[in-house]
This record gives structure tokens, C-alpha cells and sequence, in this order.
């Protein structure tokens, strides 16, 4: 069994996942990261020398997680979508989560103020 079980037996893991990736500024950086990969692809096909560097963005992006998958796997493009969109999702559940947390805190010092 994959995942933490709720009393009514679904996994929760998806809905956290919803939770933390629902946050607006990892929504922004999601859509940011799928307009430089399109941008880079685009570029690259283009581009008939070998000398496009526009791949070298949407990995600065999403650094330093999709850089893990991108030396592990093999060369290709298609590994080198899967590193970045690793990387972009890894990065936005952090960003998330970082932000919900930023909330509460604040939420939580507010009331005690008072």
C-alpha cells in the first residue's frame, strides 16, 4: 500500500499534494517553468546548430532538483523534460509548503498579539 490511509480508506498523499501545489505562488512558478521548457524546446528545434543553450534555463530554473535526474538518467530529450518537470514539481510542493507555513506563522504570532 502506497501512501497514508484516511479513515474511509483513500490515500491522502493526493490531496496534500493538491494542498501544497494549490498554493498561488507555486501555481506561478509552475507556469513559469512550462513557458521556459516550451520556450527552450521550441528554441532548440529551431535552432539547427548545436549550440542552443536555451536547455541550460528551465534546469537553472528548477535547480537543484531536476539536476539529480538529469546526471542519473540517460541523454535525450525526453529525460530532459522528465529532470525539469521533476524538478518543477519538487521545487512548487517546497514553495508550497513554505508559504502555507509562512501563513500559519503568521496566523498563530497575530493571535497571540492580541
Amino acid at each position: 500500500m502506497t501512501g497514508t490511509t484516511s479513515g474511509s480508506g483513500r490515500t491522502t498523499l493526493p490531496r496534500r499534494l493538491r494542498h501544497v501545489l494549490g498554493d498561488v505562488f507555486a501555481l506561478v512558478y509552475l507556469a513559469a517553468c512550462a513557458v521556459l521548457l516550451v520556450w527552450a524546446l521550441v528554441v532548440s528545434a529551431v535552432d539547427t546548430s548545436d549550440e542552443s543553450m536555451a536547455g541550460v534555463i528551465p534546469v537553472f530554473a528548477t535547480a537543484p532538483t531536476s539536476l539529480v535526474p538529469l546526471l542519473l538518467l540517460p541523454e535525450g530529450a525526453a529525460w530532459f523534460i522528465v529532470s525539469v518537470v521533476f524538478g518543477a514539481l519538487v521545487n512548487a510542493a517546497l514553495i508550497g509548503w513554505c508559504a502555507r507555513a509562512l501563513r500559519r506563522g503568521r496566523n498563530h504570532f497575530q493571535g497571540r498579539a492580541s
